[in-house]
C-alpha cells in the first residue's frame, strides 16, 4: 500500500541506506514484493535504482509469467523416455494457433514434429536446439488466449511503473525529435531554412549538441568519385628467363582431436548393434546372374512412367522375389520369443530396406508385402526414401520388420557381412552389379551381369542347408523373373 512505502522509505533514510530523494522499487515477478539486495548495499542512488531493475528484468525473462501453460513432452510411444531438440518454428512473443508447428525432435527411433494444443502466445522455451528434452518436462510456457489481454496490460502496466521509477537515459542519436536536440538558435534557424530535423543528425559538439559544421556537411553534397588515371603504357617484354623453381610443398597443420557426441539414431544404432553382437551369425555367399531381370525392369521401366511413377529401379523385384521365397521358407520370416524356447513365425512378410540418409542408417520396412502388387510396392519405395532423406519416418515406418535386405551395392561394394537386425533372424546384403565373365551352357565365355548375395542368419535357430534351400528359390525368381508370375 501507499501507507507501507511511506513506511519504508522513512525507516531507510532513517538507517542511511536510502538518500533522500531517491526512489525505491519494488519488484513483484512471480507473487515476491520487497526490495531487491543490491539496492541495500549501495548509497549512491543511480547505482540502488539500475541494479534492482537489472535483475527484475533477468528474472522475468528467464522464467514464465505467472498464470502461463506449461506444453508438456508427450510420450510418442515405443518406450521413448527423451528426445533431441533438432528446431523451433517459434520463438517466445509469438502467437500460435491450434495444430501450429512448435519444433521437431529427433528420438533414437523417428523423427517428429510437435504441433501445438493451445491458442496464445509463446512466452518462454525450455530448450535449446541440440539439447536433450526429457517426456513429461515443459517443452515451452503459453499465455492462453483468454488470458493472454490481462498479461499484456499488466505488463504494460509493470513496464510503464518501471520507465517512471528509473531515470531518463538520453535519447540515442538520429532518433529524438529536433525540439530535444542540443543545438545553438543559430543552428537552429539554419536547419529550419534548409527544413533538416536535427534529431536526425548526429551531432560532433561537446554532449552530442548539433553544430552548424554538422549541418553543412548535411548541405554539402558528396565530392564526385576520382576518374581512375589511364594505365600506364605496357613496357616491352623482358628477355625470357629462367622459370623460378617451383614451391616446396607446406606440411598441413598439427589437427586436433575432437568428440562427436553418440546421440539420436546413431545412439539407436549403437545399442542395436551391441546387443546383436550376442547373436552367432552365420555367413553364406552366392551369385546372381541378372540380366533377365535387368531386361525385365527396362520394361516395366517404361509402363511405371506412364503410370505416374518415374523412378522404378531393381529393388521392388527384390522386394518381391524375397516375399515369394518367405512364402516357400516361412520359418525364416520369424523371431525367437524370449527365453529360446519357441520361434514366432510371422505371418506378414513386413520387409526392410537399409538406407543412408543425412541423420544415419535407418531400416524401414514395407508392411505386408505379400498383399502388395509389384507397382505397390515400388511406390511405398519412393515413398520410405523420400521421407528418410527428410527426416520425416514415422515409428511405424521403422517397427515391425521380418527380414531385411541392405543393398550396399548402391555404394559400389561386392562382399558384405551384414550384421542381424533384432528381432529378426536373417539379413541379406546385395553386391553391386558387375559385368564378369562367365560361361554359358553351352560352354561359351560370355559377359554375364553378376551380383554377389551375401546372407546372415541366426545359427542358433537358422542351419546352412536351410539357409542354402531359401537362398536357391530366391536366386532362382531373380534369374528367371518370369516363374514369379507364377505366384501373383
Amino acid at each position: 500500500s501507499l501507507h507501507g512505502q511511506l513506511r519504508d522509505r522513512t525507516m531507510l533514510q532513517k538507517l542511511r541506506l536510502l538518500p533522500r530523494g531517491g526512489a525505491m522499487l519494488r519488484c513483484r515477478a512471480h507473487g515476491i514484493s520487497g526490495i531487491s539486495r543490491p539496492m541495500l548495499r549501495t548509497r549512491d542512488p543511480s547505482t540502488a535504482l539500475r541494479q534492482p531493475m537489472r535483475q527484475a528484468a533477468r528474472t522475468l525473462a528467464s522464467a514464465p509469467s505467472p498464470g502461463a501453460q506449461p506444453f508438456l513432452l508427450a510420450d510418442i510411444g515405443e518406450g521413448i523416455a527423451e528426445v533431441e531438440v533438432l528446431q523451433w518454428f517459434v520463438g517466445p512473443g509469438d502467437t500460435v494457433e491450434q495444430f501450429d508447428r512448435v519444433c521437431e525432435v529427433q528420438s533414437d527411433k523417428a523423427t517428429v514434429e510437435i504441433s501445438s494444443p493451445f491458442v496464445g502466445r509463446i512466452e518462454s522455451i525450455a530448450y535449446e536446439v541440440g539439447s536433450i528434452a526429457k517426456v513429461g518436462t515443459p517443452l515451452l510456457h503459453i499465455m492462453l488466449e483468454e488470458a493472454t489481454a490481462d498479461a499484456t496490460a499488466g505488463s504494460a502496466v509493470a513496464a510503464s511503473a518501471a520507465a517512471g521509477a528509473a531515470p531518463s537515459a538520453p535519447a540515442p542519436a538520429g532518433r529524438a525529435p529536433s525540439s530535444k536536440a542540443l543545438a545553438t538558435p543559430a543552428t537552429r534557424a539554419m536547419a529550419k531554412q534548409h527544413g533538416i530535423d536535427l534529431g536526425t543528425v548526429a551531432g560532433t559538439g561537446r554532449e552530442g549538441r548539433v553544430t552548424k559544421e554538422d549541418v553543412l556537411a548535411l548541405l554539402t553534397p558528396p565530392p564526385p568519385p576520382p576518374v581512375a588515371a589511364a594505365p600506364p603504357a605496357a613496357p616491352p617484354p623482358p628477355a625470357a628467363a629462367v622459370p623460378p623453381p617451383p614451391p616446396l610443398p607446406r606440411r598441413p597443420g598439427v589437427a586436433t582431436d575432437y568428440e562427436v557426441a553418440i546421440k539420436g539414431i546413431r545412439k539407436a544404432m549403437f545399442g542395436q548393434m551391441t546387443a546383436a553382437n550376442s547373436i552367432p551369425h552365420f555367413g553364406y555367399c552366392d551369385e546372381v546372374r541378372m540380366d533377365e531381370l535387368m531386361a525385365m525392369r527396362q520394361q516395366l521401366k517404361v509402363a511405371a512412367a506412364e503410370a505416374g511413377l518415374t523412378k522404378f529401379t531393381l529393388m521392388p523385384l527384390l522386394v518381391r522375389a524375397t516375399s515369394l521365397a518367405l512364402a516357400q521358407h516361412p520359418e525364416l520370416n520369424a523371431s525367437v520369443v524370449e527365453g529360446g524356447t519357441k520361434l514366432l513365425v510371422k505371418s506378414s512378410h513386413n520387409i526392410g530396406v537399409a538406407m543412408d540418409t543425412p541423420q544415419g542408417l535407418l531400416v524401414p520396412n514395407l508392411k505386408n508385402v505379400g498383399s502388395l502388387t509389384l507397382f505397390e510396392i515400388a511406390q511405398e519405395l519412393a515413398r520410405l526414401q523420400r521421407d528418410a532423406s527428410a527426416g520425416k519416418l514415422s515409428v511405424a515406418d521403422l517397427k515391425g520388420g521380418t527380414f531385411t535386405l541392405s543393398n550396399i551395392g548402391n555404394l559400389g561394394g561386392t562382399y558384405t557381412s551384414p550384421v542381424i537386425n533384432q528381432p529378426e533372424i536373417a539379413i541379406a546384403g546385395l553386391g553391386k552389379t558387375r559385368a564378369t565373365p562367365r560361361y554359358d551352357e553351352m560352354g561359351n565365355l560370355v559377359k554375364a551381369s553378376i551380383m554377389q548375395v551375401s546372407w546372415a542368419a541366426d545359427h542358433r535357430v537358422v542351419d546352412g542347408a536351410m539357409m542354402a534351400r531359401f537362398s536357391n528359390t530366391w536366386i532362382g525368381f531373380l534369374e528367371k523373373p518370369a516363374t514369379m508370375l507364377l505366384h501373383l
